[in-house]
């Protein structure tokens, strides 16, 4: 990704656009064949030479065909014929988010197929789930891994829309009318790239494009924050069911040796909040001046490559702490048992309802005997047996039979089916 957005990568992709402006120029009989060869064989640049006559030009664009025409010779005449900078500048920088949006789309490929495995691994892990940040009710650590992965589906999703959505080209000239190219050059040029033609322009191709393609990458940005979020609190020393992979020379603390910090997750979350920021910026392009001003440019040369690059390097750490993620099993079930039974509330009122007890009244006994335990440090199920409505209704064996951790994961093979993954049958 750091070499897509070099100065090298970008002339090149400019040196394509203006290559096959050339090329769709000869096929109108504009460039003699003999010129065409020439330009094609002798077309070269120097990033440091560019950069030299950019000094004194203070144009970047001007700066690159200079240079070409340095290298050419007599036959660069021919060279950006009818164009304006845009149109090699807009054009180009369109196959560089398409190749940066294929590079993302690859390692949001490998997050997925992590995902899905650590789901199936675990889909049946019963692991407590918090609301509020209290304890809930139990559910499958599976489940966790499904539901980040369901949502990294929906982010590709998104790519995939946006990538479309700057797959398009122009060159339409100095205010988009075509008046010294005919749509014919673009039509040429933007096949040939694999981009489609803008069907109106002005100067630029509008920004709400690139606006789009920097939301897709904010949003999914956000999504790698939710899961190291979730790992960071999960490793909190309070709760440790998992935690972020620790290397055997690693280091926590300068001052105490005992730390093992969620550094990596927390730098994915610092690192969301850039590619938010950089959202801001982007959106704020899309209203320029009449045909165009120069606004957006000095914000897109940092926010885009930047913004593509991050989210890449994001998701190749998270695809590795999901990949290496460490699950304490003695600390989940520690967990599960903390609240002494309190968990099971709901499942033993439903069991009340059954037995023909108003809703209301089946409440009122769990949640008086719920208060007790929390008081007097006792069980659920001790408190119920000894309350004399309570037993009147449902004796031991069938309480224990309602208390039973993995009743609550019974529709989870359901749900990872929802989600178009097939478990193995027992």
């Amino acid at each position: 990704m750091r070499a897509l957005w070099s100065d090298e990568s970008r002339f090149a992709a400019w040196l394509e656009v203006e290559l096959l402006a050339c090329e769709a120029w000869a096929e109108l009989g504009r460039i003699p064949p003999e010129a065409l060869e020439c330009i094609k064989k002798k077309a070269s640049f120097s990033v440091e030479r560019i950069r030299e006559l950019e000094q004194d030009l203070r144009h970047d664009v001007v700066a690159f065909t200079t240079n070409l025409a340095e290298n050419i010779g007599p036959e660069s005449r021919f060279v950006h014929m009818g164009l304006t900078s845009s149109d090699v500048a807009d054009t180009a920088l369109s196959v560089l988010l398409v190749r940066a949006g294929s590079l993302i789309l690859d390692a949001l490929q490998e997050l997925l197929h992590a995902l899905e495995i650590r789901a199936l691994e675990h889909r049946q892990t019963v692991i407590i789930g918090r609301t509020h940040g209290i304890h809930a009710e139990p559910t499958s650590l599976g489940l966790k891994f499904l539901l980040w992965r369901e949502e990294m589906l929906r982010n590709k999703k998104r790519l995939e829309d946006a990538i479309e959505g700057v797959r398009a080209g122009k060159i339409s000239g100095a205010v988009g009318t075509y008046a010294h190219t005919g749509l014919f050059i673009e039509k040429y040029v933007c096949e040939k790239l694999y981009l489609r033609p803008a069907r109106i322009s002005t100067q630029i191709l509008q920004r709400d494009r690139h606006a789009a393609y920097i939301a897709a990458i904010a949003i999914a940005g956000a999504t790698i924050e939710k899961i190291a979020t979730e790992v960071r609190g999960l490793q909190r020393t309070e709760i440790r069911e998992m935690e972020e992979p620790f290397g055997k020379k690693q280091k926590g603390s300068s001052a105490m040796p005992h730390k093992r910090n969620p550094v990596v997750c927390e730098q994915l979350c610092g690192l969301a909040r850039v590619l938010r920021s950089n959202l801001i910026a982007v959106l704020e392009n899309i209203a320029l001046w009449h045909e165009r001003d120069i606004s957006h440019s000095s914000v897109e040369r940092i926010i885009l490559p930047d913004s593509t690059t991050l989210l890449h390097y994001m998701l190749k750490k998270i695809t590795w702490v999901i990949q290496e993620i460490v699950i304490h099993h003695e600390a989940i079930r520690e967990n599960l048992e903390k609240t002494r039974g309190l968990l099971f509330s709901q499942k033993v009122m439903l069991a009340l309802v059954e037995k023909g007890l108003a809703r209301e009244a089946a409440y009122a006994i769990i949640q008086r005997n719920a208060m007790k335990s929390l008081q007097d440090n006792t069980t659920l199920r001790e408190n119920l047996l000894s309350d004399p409505e309570f037993k009147s209704l449902i004796n031991p064996s069938e309480l224990d039979a309602i208390m039973d951790y993995r009743s609550f994961l019974s529709c989870v093979d359901d749900i990872f089916k929802n989600c178009g993954l097939e478990v193995e049958e027992g």
